[in-house]
């Protein structure tokens, strides 16, 4: 088995950051995070809840993508659901609010969404 005498690591794997189950998860929540459709629902519920409805108004997606794409938001913990009556409103969840700030400083705008920096 090769090991580098440079970076003075025993074994292959290093676990120095993150676990193998962490980078599985991060992963797995940017290939969700790599879908435009995706990001375009994430950035117009920032401003504020929607429902399906809304949110096929609001782009030219179809109401089976756009609940499509909410459910995959939904498992992956980024959107949560809320029923009003006989509509269901979609919010960001604390991670989904999380992950767009991450997303916007990865872009130089400084954690701003909206034009508004989150304090």
């Amino acid at each position: 088995m090769f090991i580098s005498k440079r970076c003075g690591c025993a074994t292959k794997v290093c676990n120095c950051c993150c676990s193998p189950i962490q980078i599985s998860q991060i992963s797995q929540n940017l290939e969700i995070l790599a879908v435009k459709s995706r990001l375009d629902l994430l950035f117009l519920l920032s401003t504020k809840p929607h429902c399906v409805c809304d949110l096929e108004k609001h782009t030219s997606f179809s109401q089976t993508l756009v609940s499509h794409h909410l459910s995959d938001l939904s498992k992956a913990g980024l959107v949560q659901k809320k029923r009003k009556g006989k509509f269901v409103e979609y919010s960001l969840s604390q991670k989904g609010k999380k992950t767009l700030e991450a997303l916007t400083l990865m872009l130089g705008k400084g954690g701003e969404l909206d034009g508004r920096k989150k304090r």
